[in-house]
């Protein structure tokens, strides 16, 4: 509003974001992209004097994961492996279409090196820190972009999401992060981790900035009108309750009940629903994604494995051996079970849990003690969410209320009959006053 209404010029508000990157404490950034973007922003201002408006996003900065290519600048997706890679020619699809909007990009942002991981905490450039603790991890694999939208930088970040890398550091950050539906935003110009799991979405500070850019981006004529006014009378709304569902922190599972009880106080219908299909389809997903991964870098496994920060050569690694009758196996199960899936939950327009079993970490943990038990983080953090990368459905991350007033809780909204605009409306009822 304050830049349409010219109480704020973009090159102010740019600037404002760079000086606000250039001091980040969080290890959130990558790179400025400073004199493209001040030339972006005056010839935005310029725009607005002349009475021309491009939509809700003119003049808006945002935030670009290091995993898509941005004209001008190299991408090197978190890893040394493309320490030297050349500028890119040309902005990735997505990119694009938020310049042709109004959007002026103005950084690359983090990433958990080539995205293979949940944590953040695994890159070229060291790991990425929590904005609410700094000695707490942000999740992955879009680790930059939740941190600078948490910290207050950007009001907006682009994101890929494989198994949980918008979902899970929206969560750990308290912010917003929302997965499309698999295919609806393209992949091109984006560095492949599983390119039938891999998804582009969105970090931001409220559900309405994430449906701004949702509407800017799905849409060819994308201004705002996609936005849907808020209100979940009579949505149907599934509580899943297989164990494979239940968090290991308390705080999460309270988090959802909150939820469940805001939502059926504004007119929903909430039940309980169960998947007993559930971990044999989550068990394709390590199989179907390693096989993905390592075909992309068995060449530079081979040719400079040192260059590979250790954990993510150590992942990469084992699926060199993997028969390629377990992979088709695991993509044939896949389709069985994720048709089985939405059979169990297909009368229900959406799905409500939590986004991770864990809250934030300590950075460099792999494991956490939870009620005397020693449990894997990155297991926990992933489980809750690949399930929607294997079946395709649309789903955000939304803040959740936290009782104990510690660390971020997020809870998961899942499209099954509603698409991104409703599954966003749902979102909003949790978040407004």
């Amino acid at each position: 509003m304050a830049l349409r209404s010219g109480e704020l010029s973009p090159v102010e508000h740019v600037t404002e974001i760079l000086d606000r990157l250039a001091a980040d404490t969080h290890n959130a950034v990558i790179s400025l992209d400073t004199e493209a973007a001040l030339a972006q922003a005056a010839a935005l201002t310029a725009e607005l004097a002349r009475g021309e408006w491009r939509g809700p996003l003119h003049g808006v900065a945002v935030g670009v994961k290091d995993l898509f290519d941005v004209a001008g600048l190299p991408t090197r997706a978190g890893s040394n492996v493309l320490a030297d890679a050349p500028p890119a020619k040309a902005d990735a699809a997505v990119v694009a279409r938020l310049r042709e909007a109004g959007a002026v990009v103005v950084a690359k942002l983090h990433t958990h090196e080539f995205a293979y991981g949940p944590t953040g905490d695994i890159a070229a450039t060291g790991p990425a820190l929590n904005p609410h603790d700094p000695t707490r991890i942000t999740g992955g694999s879009s680790s930059g972009s939740a941190a600078a939208v948490a910290a207050g930088h950007l009001p907006l970040a682009l994101g890929t999401d494989t198994g949980a890398s918008v979902r899970t550091p929206a969560a750990l950050c308290g912010v917003v992060g929302l997965k499309p539906a698999f295919g609806a935003l393209s992949i091109d110009g984006v560095f492949p981790l599983s390119e039938t799991c891999d998804h582009v979405g969105v970090l931001a500070a409220d559900v309405h900035a994430a449906s701004v850019a949702w509407d800017v981006l799905s849409r060819p004529d994308g201004t705002g009108g996609g936005i849907q006014s808020p209100g979940v009378a009579g949505v149907r709304v599934g509580v899943l309750v297989d164990d494979y569902w239940r968090a290991l922190d308390p705080a999460l599972d309270a988090a959802v009940a909150a939820a469940a009880e805001t939502l059926r106080a504004r007119g929903a219908s909430v039940v309980e629903v169960s998947t007993p299909m559930i971990d044999e389809l989550a068990a394709t997903y390590p199989v179907i994604v390693g096989a993905e991964a390592y075909a992309t870098h068995a060449a530079w496994l081979a040719e400079r494995p040192q260059d590979y920060q250790d954990a993510t050569r150590e992942r990469l690694l084992p699926w060199a051996a993997q028969p390629a009758k377990e992979y088709v196996d695991a993509l044939r199960a896949r389709r069985r079970l994720a048709a089985a899936m939405r059979a169990a939950v297909g009368d229900l327009d959406v799905l409500l849990l939590p986004t991770t079993r864990l809250r934030a970490t300590p950075v460099g943990a792999e494991e956490v003690e939870v009620a005397g038990t020693v449990v894997p983080v990155r297991k926990h953090l992933l489980a809750l969410t690949l399930p929607f990368n294997l079946t395709g459905w649309p789903a955000v991350s939304v803040p959740g209320e936290v009782a104990d007033g510690g660390l971020p809780a997020g809870v998961q909204v899942v499209g099954v009959r509603l698409e991104e605009r409703g599954v966003l409306r749902v979102a909003s009822a949790l978040t407004r006053e």
